[in-house]
């Protein structure tokens, strides 16, 4: 009987590591959304999608406690908040959207996605939800975003906390006098050139399988005309300093949460931050050290302590 057990057990193994290998091999796709779903699980967040006029929003929805808003950046996608999110639904309730165009929420031919067509969007989306007062984060884009939003509806947005956000003035980088030579990073074609844009936005080398980046190649290469006429959009005054000409309509309290080494946005805009914020009601500031662009992959323990004590402060 034991025996029996044993070949019964091996045999299971063996068909599994075919299977896993297989999909490794044929289907990667299939092993990373499986991830995302463990990993979405693990969060307490269900995947919800709402029709909002002409758009169709896809986002994640979990937790308890205050309405915490978190908006991803540029070609991203809702999944980056995950490791953040598992450590933030004990306290909060979070709504995580793929914003209009990216990830798995529609996008329309031949529409704008800048920064102030998009915090339109946001506004209908909100409304859709029902949702009245709630923490507002936004990553990169995401914060310009946020900070567009935050000054036109001040009803809705209790708190503002920018994760280094586009918008702002700063210091020079490599990459912000590439982008406005007419350059886009965030192109690519094959995994030569993904490891050259994650090298943009991490401290410290991807560790993924080399299938898994295949699939991330070939999604840009599908969205590569949409990927590069938004970065044209958004080489624009009117896009790339949106929040600094809107600071002073920002009564609520703000944060601003940076990496120390961000080589995208450099840390010298928590400067003009500060400076520009003549109306809130309470300015804070973080610098976290060991990360480049993306704190919430990077450092997720301290953006969540973070964002945690921000939003439990007012």
């Amino acid at each position: 009987m034991l025996l029996r057990r044993l070949k019964f057990l091996a045999w299971l193994l063996a068909l599994l590591a075919i299977v896993l290998g297989g999909s490794y091999l044929f289907a990667p796709q299939w092993l990373m959304r499986a991830n995302v779903a463990r990993e979405a699980m693990a969060a307490h967040l269900e995947k919800h999608s709402v029709q909002v006029g002409d758009t169709r929003w896809v986002y994640y929805e979990g937790g308890e406690g205050p309405t915490i808003v978190l908006l991803h950046g540029f070609a991203s996608s809702k999944e980056v908040w995950m490791q953040t999110a598992r450590r933030l639904t004990p306290h909060f309730h979070l709504v995580i959207p793929d914003l209009p165009g990216w990830g798995d929420s529609s996008r329309l031919a031949g529409a704008s996605y800048d920064i102030d067509a998009q915090a339109k969007r946001l506004d209908a989306f909100v409304q859709t939800l029902g949702l009245q007062r709630f923490v507002l984060v936004g990553h990169s884009m995401g914060g310009a975003i946020a900070g567009v939003y935050a000054a036109g509806h001040p009803e809705h947005v209790a708190e503002l906390a920018l994760v280094d956000a586009f918008g702002l003035k700063a210091s020079d980088t490599a990459f912000s006098r590439a982008a406005m030579a007419g350059k886009d990073p965030f192109v690519f074609d094959d995994r030569a050139g993904f490891e050259r844009a994650s090298a943009q936005a991490f401290a410290h080398p991807l560790d993924l399988p080399g299938r898994f980046v295949d699939v991330l190649v070939k999604r840009n290469r599908r969205d590569h005309a949409f990927i590069e006429r938004t970065f044209d959009a958004l080489r624009q005054p009117s896009q790339h300093l949106a929040v600094q000409d809107r600071l002073g309509q920002l009564g609520m309290p703000v944060l601003g949460l940076w990496c120390h080494d961000d080589k995208i946005v450099d840390v010298s805009a928590l400067d003009s931050l500060r400076n520009g914020l003549t109306r809130a009601s309470a300015i804070s500031t973080s610098v976290i050290n060991g990360c480049n662009h993306m704190p919430m992959l990077e450092r997720p323990d301290e953006t969540a302590q973070i964002l945690t004590g921000f939003a439990l402060s007012h």
